[in-house]
């Protein structure tokens, strides 16, 4: 009896849930009756039983009156920055809409959790100031951006800098990453933004590399960086 406790509780754990901190955002997405998507983030959960959202804040209390009813159907989806950088998905049902202390909306705990690596590479995780640059569609000119690379491997790595905008972010597009290396002095590597968020004003840029895996490597082994394959 008790070993079947013990392979039921087994089954049912989702260690990548708990590893979502309370105060990070979760993607939310509703079709009935109409398609909606919000940012929401994540005040904590009981295992097995719910998990609790911050209810949007807005203008008009009854913008989302429709959509946010219970029973109503959600898909989660949600981004985990670690080695290697996964988006996990699941669905559920909203089971209540709480008014005080605050507005909170209780979802159902997920029976299943769907996940995608984003990373086909182990990322090193680093604290490594770079540049991205972006040049204009006449190629005379660029736009230089300071900030720091926090993972990097010889596939690509993560970019991310501060920015006063809320709305900034940076589009998918051909740039160069500059990176000061021991042996060779500034080192630009040709890459390409492959998404970008910015949360509270910090951007954060994924990149993959694309220089035929001449460049980066050699970067790598003079910072002393192992270049390892999963």
């Amino acid at each position: 009896m008790n070993k079947g406790t013990m392979s039921n509780t087994h089954l049912n754990k989702k260690p990548q849930l708990f590893e979502l901190q309370p105060g990070k955002n979760l993607d939310l997405q509703i079709s009935n009756p109409l398609s909606v998507r919000l940012k929401l983030p994540l005040i904590g959960f009981e295992l097995g039983n719910y998990i609790i959202l911050k209810y949007p804040k807005v203008a008009n209390t009854l913008e989302y009156k429709d959509v946010l009813v219970e029973g109503n159907v959600v898909i989660v989806r949600y981004l985990m920055e670690g080695n290697k950088g996964e988006c996990f998905a699941f669905r559920s049902t909203i089971k209540n809409i709480t008014q005080y202390p605050e507005k909170f909306i209780f979802i159902e705990y997920p029976k299943n959790i769907e996940n995608r690596q984003l990373r086909l590479q182990q990322r090193a995780s680093i604290h490594l100031p770079a540049t991205i640059m972006l040049e204009n569609t006449t190629g005379k000119n660029s736009t230089k951006i300071t900030g720091i690379i926090g993972d990097i491997s010889a596939k690509g790595c993560g970019f991310s800098f501060k920015t006063e905008s809320l709305n900034t972010k940076v589009n998918k597009r051909d740039i160069f990453v500059c990176i000061q290396s021991p042996g060779d002095g500034e080192v630009k590597i040709p890459a390409r933004v492959c998404n970008s968020r910015n949360e509270n004003g910090t951007v954060s840029v994924g990149i993959q590399f694309i220089d035929e895996g001449t460049i980066v490597p050699k970067l790598l082994t003079q910072l002393f960086i192992e270049n390892t394959f999963s």
